[in-house]
């Protein structure tokens, strides 16, 4: 590259035959004395070895020769300054190239190196030549490093040393060599060639901004050094680090040209820094909508704050993707949970708040609630230190009045919870590597539409995905593959749980978990689960099973479809109720449970894979279908595959609705439930009341509350044997557990028929 040769740029001076008044004995500054007229100086225009040439006797201790001309000193070039002297007589000096460095509006630029190497003249009539490169970065073979501060310069030379000698100068000469520093010469800019000086202590950040202005499309390189940005940068070509960079946590390096992980591990060294600093710049670029990792590992130190890796976002609602590499927690102590103990007050009409909460300074928002009666995941979604108040994601079933409350905040490895709100967010591709002691994912106490896609959750100490607020409205988790740190643990002492939500529209697809106690606590409704795997077994011998999915809404709006659900039960509840007796809801109602095989083991014979827990009374089951499901179990039998767990209270038969428990398939299952439920009743002697038992077949060892058919099996006759030609008629809800039905005679007979009979 020649400046002189791509753009017009003139760098060299006037030759001395076009007059000495060009010529100054000072610096070259506007009103410098010349050299036109000067007793000491005269141009000789035949010379035997300079076609013309000035000759100077020196007169003072530094005789100086400067171009009054101004040389433009152009970002990223570097010019040599030549001269060839011989001695005529008198006393030998000494020579050197020098310079005055003139910055914006002709100031002078102070604190430069302005002198380049010394020559010793020897002898007289040998011809000695002088040079020294001046530019703006530190390389090798640069004399007069002058930054980007400088705009021009006023070049020449310096004779030194003893007075009194005569010297004759030829015209001196100023070229472009910015070629020789060049790697290669259309390839990158060196960010060197613009002042940076990559110490660590200087602002780099003018440099930086003019290699890239002066790209065109090459590549920036940053060599070897570490170079201080004082504020953000933003590359509109690619940048290329062989050093590393520094910079405040509020400013932003955008590599719009080259956006993954990788870049950024060059540019700063520590993984979990250019982590950081990536993230930043994706919710700060508009060009780029994902963050590819470049398949790199991560090694997670502790926690990582995503929003305050982020500080100017306190929201986002615009889509973003992190794919493609791992996140591995190391260290111990520093993900060991934040637990705090305090008293505070609950009241049923204030529903997801407690109030007088001693110490709340001391509560990390995100944290566990834990207490008499509080249900599973509650969270604390946010605190008013000031009103000593919490807010919560969910209510408290029983827990009015004032008593200690414990709050366990765990350590996440990515924590969103910073941020307000977080829309459209996507992980995509990842491996969160748990190592048994981190926890995975907290979401952001607001938002719509995060999504987990084809990722790897794998040994979470306590929580795989934990919302605390309701930052999982809408949330996707689709192809994953969730691995338990607890598969030798017997199940029911299992602590660690994949998932849970708070808000509405979840959508469960197509995963894998294994071994947790809970793969998911659902606490909104509208939930999606299809094509999932989980599953909790141990070999404990005949061991307890606990729930892989709890439904904690009850009108669910749930469709579960099409699952592989092993070794657990679907558990449904309405433990986030704080005035959990019906009054005048839709109670447990609006699930869709069909097409999924449930498989147990070896477990004990009260287990079953579907239960539902009311914690209040006079709740029923409405508008709920069970069907083309099968149910096996191996190592023994249980006794049923649904029923009610009366730990708070029982249900309400006498409201159950629109319940279809159908077309399902039995394997090693003491009781085959259906409804309706078609019996065939034969009574051998004349009676005029045959007595139907339809227990235990009918769902939730529920009541005989209608009869939707009843047809004869052949013919009935009486005692005359004459065939019985009046119709029956039936009652009801029989029997002291109400699950019988009489079919009435006008007289007493004999014969079989069909019954079909609903518990609803």
């Amino acid at each position: 590259m020649n400046k002189a040769i791509t753009d017009g740029v003139v760098f060299m001076p006037p030759a001395f035959v076009d007059g000495l008044d060009t010529w100054a004995d000072g610096d070259g500054t506007p009103g410098s004395d010349t050299y036109a007229n000067a007793a000491n100086a005269a141009f000789v225009p035949a010379d035997q070895d300079f076609a013309g040439c000035l000759e100077i006797q020196k007169i003072d201790a530094t005789q100086k020769l400067r171009s009054m001309g101004e040389t433009p000193l152009l970002p990223g070039t570097y010019l040599r300054v030549t001269a060839r002297v011989k001695a005529m007589s008198g006393n030998l000096p000494n020579v050197r190239i020098a310079g005055w460095a003139g910055g914006a509006g002709g100031a002078h630029v102070s604190g430069l190196t302005e002198v380049g190497p010394s020559v010793q003249l020897t002898q007289y009539g040998e011809i000695v030549e002088v040079s020294a490169i001046v530019g703006p970065g530190v390389r090798g073979g640069v004399d007069m490093v002058w930054g980007r501060a400088p705009l021009f310069g006023h070049f020449g030379l310096d004779l030194t040393g003893p007075t009194g000698g005569v010297v004759r100068i030829d015209d001196i000469r100023i070229e472009d060599i910015t070629s020789v520093f060049l790697r290669d010469m259309m390839g990158w800019v060196d960010v060197t060639d613009f002042g940076a000086l990559g110490d660590g202590n200087s602002d780099d950040l003018a440099a930086f901004e003019a290699a890239d202005a002066a790209a065109g499309g090459r590549h920036v390189l940053i060599p070897a050094g570490n170079y201080h940005l004082s504020d953000s940068m933003t590359f509109e070509n690619v940048a290329v680090f062989e050093g590393t960079v520094t910079m405040p946590d509020a400013a932003i390096l955008s590599l719009t040209k080259n956006f993954d992980l990788p870049a950024y591990i060059a540019a700063f060294g520590a993984e979990d820094v250019a982590f950081r600093k990536a993230f930043q710049a994706l919710l700060n670029n508009s060009d780029h909508d994902s963050l590819d990792l470049g398949g790199r590992r991560i090694d997670v130190t502790g926690p990582i704050d995503m929003q305050a890796a982020c500080p100017n976002r306190d929201t986002y609602a615009v889509r973003r993707v992190i794919r493609n590499g791992q996140f591995e927690a190391k260290g111990t102590t520093v993900w060991e949970p934040d637990v705090v103990t305090s008293q505070a007050s609950y009241s049923v009409s204030n529903g997801k708040k407690l109030t007088g909460v001693l110490n709340v300074a001391n509560i990390a928002v995100g944290s566990l609630v834990s207490g008499t009666g509080v249900g599973r995941e509650v969270y604390v979604t946010e605190k008013n230190v000031g009103q000593q108040e919490i807010t919560l994601n969910k209510e408290l079933y029983d827990a009015d009045g004032t008593q200690n409350f414990t709050f366990t905040r765990f350590q996440y490895m990515l924590d969103f919870s910073g941020f307000s709100r977080l829309d459209r967010f996507a992980l995509e591709a990842v491996d969160i590597n748990c190592g048994g002691m981190a926890s995975g994912i907290l979401l952001a106490p607001s938002g719509i539409g995060f999504q987990l896609r084809d990722s790897y959750v794998t040994g979470p100490k306590h929580r795989g995905i934990t919302s605390h607020g309701e930052g999982c409205q809408g949330l996707t988790v689709d192809g994953c593959q969730f691995l338990s740190n607890e598969t030798a643990t017997p199940a029911q002492d299992r602590i660690s749980i994949m998932l849970n939500t708070a808000a509405n529209d979840i959508k469960l697809r197509n995963n894998r978990a294994t071994y947790f106690r809970h793969f998911a606590v659902i606490g909104g409704t509208g939930s999606l689960i299809t094509g999932n795997h989980f599953f909790q077994g141990d070999s404990s011998g005949l061991g307890l099973r606990t729930a892989g999915i709890v439904l904690a809404a009850t009108n669910t709006r749930a469709v579960i479809n099409g699952n592989y659900i092993d070794n657990c039960s679907i558990e449904w509840t309405n433990e986030y109720d704080n005035e959990p007796d019906f009054s005048s809801e839709l109670s447990f109602s609006q699930l869709n449970l069909s097409d999924n095989v449930f498989l147990c083991g070896h477990t004990v014979s009260w287990f079953s894979f579907l239960v539902v827990k009311p914690y209040g009374t006079g709740h029923h089951v409405n508008q709920t279908t069970v069907q083309g499901n099968l149910f096996r179990t191996i190592g023994g039998p249980i006794e049923r595959v649904e029923r009610v767990d009366t730990s708070f209270a029982d249900m309400n038969y006498d409201r159950i609705t629109d319940l279809t428990f159908s077309n399902n398939m039995f394997k090693l299952i003491d009781t085959v439930t259906q409804n309706p439920l078609l019996i065939t009743h034969s009574e051998s002697s004349e009676e005029q009341v045959w007595t139907v038992d339809c227990a235990p077949m009918l769902p939730f060892g529920g009541w005989a509350q209608r009869v939707e058919s009843l047809q004869p099996i052949g013919a009935v006759r009486n005692s005359t044997n004459n065939v019985e030609r009046d119709m029956p008629y039936v009652n009801v809800n029989q029997g002291p557990n109400k699950d019988q039905l009489q079919i009435v005679w006008a007289r007493p007979v004999r014969g079989k028929v069909v019954v079909k009979v609903r518990v609803d």
